[in-house]
């Protein structure tokens, strides 16, 4: 299989909301990257590919909330993987502390953050 990751993703269980113009879902986030997420297919919910979405999640134990759109790059009967389209600096940044905790592997993260806001060539 072709892996065409170029994100390390953590195994990241919290309960998180989509929202398109006026709809919402409730869903579950199964895993994190700096530029995406895998969440649980919403019941109900109907969307087709290269949909965007904003994502939002409350961080456990605490009332930080991080919100990222993102365009929906894949679909299965159980699951939506999303892709980041635009994400705040606050969410960014407890998003990188979230990642950098779970990895263990801070210059990787930095090397993964700064290809996101390097232009490519």
């Amino acid at each position: 299989m072709d892996d065409r990751r170029k994100f390390s993703r953590i195994f990241f269980a919290a309960s998180a909301h989509l929202a398109q113009t006026e709809q919402a879902w409730r869903t579950k986030i199964l895993d994190l990257s700096l530029n995406g997420a895998l969440v649980e297919l919403p019941e109900g919910y109907t969307g087709q590919l290269n949909t965007i979405l904003t994502l939002a999640f409350v961080l456990p134990e605490s009332d930080i909330e991080l919100q990222m759109e993102a365009a929906i790059v894949h679909k299965t009967q159980e699951h939506l993987g999303l892709k980041c389209t635009h994400i705040d600096v606050d969410s960014i940044t407890h998003l990188r502390r979230i990642i950098e905790l779970n990895m263990g592997d801070a210059e990787l993260l930095d090397r993964e953050l700064s290809s996101l806001i390097t232009p490519a060539p």
